[in-house]
């Protein structure tokens, strides 16, 4: 039996964990430059702010219904969730972290009587621990444990956040309740093409008569999926992979950057950046891609997307390297004048730092890596970046647009949070 558990409304949950006036009151939490809406309470959604909405266009009714706005906290949701993780792993030795609110466990290894109220024990210890609301869907399969966690987070008064899909019965009519843009693996291309063929819910999908249009437009992949909706598990648990193969530091900027030397202090920081998360995996990398993006609402029919690759002669994880070959190819990149709203560095053919081959004629400086550990445990003691490299601008501190960003309280001892106490006259 497989369960998905999935964070109710999560980045919202972890707001109002530290901050629980806002409970039962409506709550947003906005993209990255306090874009759109990425997360919403219940009360938002009921008054009709949908995902994704642009704040600038809903802002009067924000402002009409006094609804509480966020700034997208990435420190305190990614730690809030690894200590959602950690107390599901108490449940069973199998599980994979899906995403950044997801979890799928598998219970081949625990022998449990009964999967309600193990779900029920489950859904309980999460919300005492840590204080983030969960629902949990049971499932001989993943994708029937994904629509379980639907029924139970649909019909929360009926389930309390726990539904269990353990008969043909309660297959079949979970099936037949699920629309098929609603099936994981589905997106809107693909429900698209299966409703035009009849395809309307998942019970449709497994319909026999379908088998060779799903081979025909989703390969094997597709004929898996069917498989897992009939109720055979053919998706086993992933093992988390040790190492990222890419590592991407991309940032929309704050204000637009028509000069070389803005862009030169933004591509330098970035490059810091990657190398900071290429350390901490303990690799190395052999390629490097520039990315840079124009405003492409001032241009007409014109490229606003530019990329440009660099081949490193040797394996590094140096940020003064990776700075110095990013720096070289914005010169190559960068057109003085232009608007330009997004840059992004990106590492590529990442190998372990045990696996680095060493060159005869041409290696890097060996001092580099002492001074990398000397920064990066200066900043591991301080939370922040206290020593930069000369091509940064030491007296700027870039950040993205964030007007409305709570405390980071479990990662920053600077903002952890504070209790008084009133003492009572006897």
């Amino acid at each position: 039996m497989f369960a998905l558990v999935d964070c109710n409304n999560f980045y919202v949950s972890c707001e109002r964990v530290f901050q629980p006036q806002f409970e039962n009151k409506p709550v947003v939490v906005l993209s990255n430059n306090d874009g759109c809406v990425i997360s919403r309470s219940e009360e938002a959604k009921a008054l009709g702010i949908p995902m994704g909405a642009p704040e600038f266009k809903y802002r009067d009714l924000i402002m009409q219904h006094q609804i509480q706005v966020f700034s997208s906290n990435y420190a305190l949701y990614g730690d809030l969730s690894q200590r959602v993780y950690q107390v599901l792993s108490q449940f069973t030795p199998d599980i994979e972290n899906y995403s950044i609110d997801e979890s799928f466990l598998n219970f081949n290894q625990v022998k449990i009587d009964d999967y309600n109220a193990y779900g029920t024990a489950m859904k309980k210890r999460v919300q005492k621990w840590v204080g983030i609301p969960v629902c949990v869907g049971f499932g001989p399969s993943k994708a029937l444990s994904k629509i379980a966690n639907r029924v139970a987070k649909k019909f929360k008064e009926r389930t309390q956040g726990v539904y269990v899909i353990d008969t043909e019965e309660k297959r079949i009519k979970a099936l037949k309740w699920t629309k098929i843009e609603d099936v994981w693996g589905i997106g809107f291309r693909l429900a698209k093409k299966m409703q035009a063929k009849g395809i309307l819910k998942a019970y449709d999908f497994t319909l026999s008569q379908h088998e060779a249009f799903i081979k025909q437009t989703m390969g094997v992949v597709g004929l898996r999926l069917r498989l897992e909706l009939l109720g055979e598990a053919v998706l086993q648990l992933e093992e988390q992979p040790e190492a990222k193969k890419n590592i991407a530091v991309t940032r929309t900027f704050e204000k637009s950057i028509t000069t070389l030397d803005a862009m030169r202090d933004r591509v330098s920081t970035y490059a810091t950046v990657a190398s900071e998360k290429l350390r901490k995996q303990n690799s190395c990398c052999y390629g490097l891609i520039l990315y840079l993006r124009k405003d492409k609402y001032r241009i007409r029919n014109e490229r606003y997307n530019f990329s440009k690759y660099e081949r490193l002669p040797f394996a590094t994880q140096s940020a003064l390297t990776i700075s110095q070959v990013a720096l070289k190819m914005l010169n190559e990149l960068f057109a003085e004048g232009q608007i330009y709203t997004k840059a992004g560095i990106i590492l590529t053919d990442i190998i372990p730092q045990d696996q680095k081959q060493f060159h005869l004629f041409e290696e890097e400086n060996p001092k580099h890596e002492k001074l990398m550990k000397v920064m990066d445990e200066i900043r591991k003691k301080t939370g922040e970046r206290k020593i930069r490299i000369a091509n940064q601008d030491l007296n700027r501190t870039w950040k993205m647009k964030q007007n409305h960003l709570s405390k980071r309280y479990t990662t920053n001892l600077k903002e952890l949070l504070e209790v008084k106490c009133i003492s009572q006259p006897k």
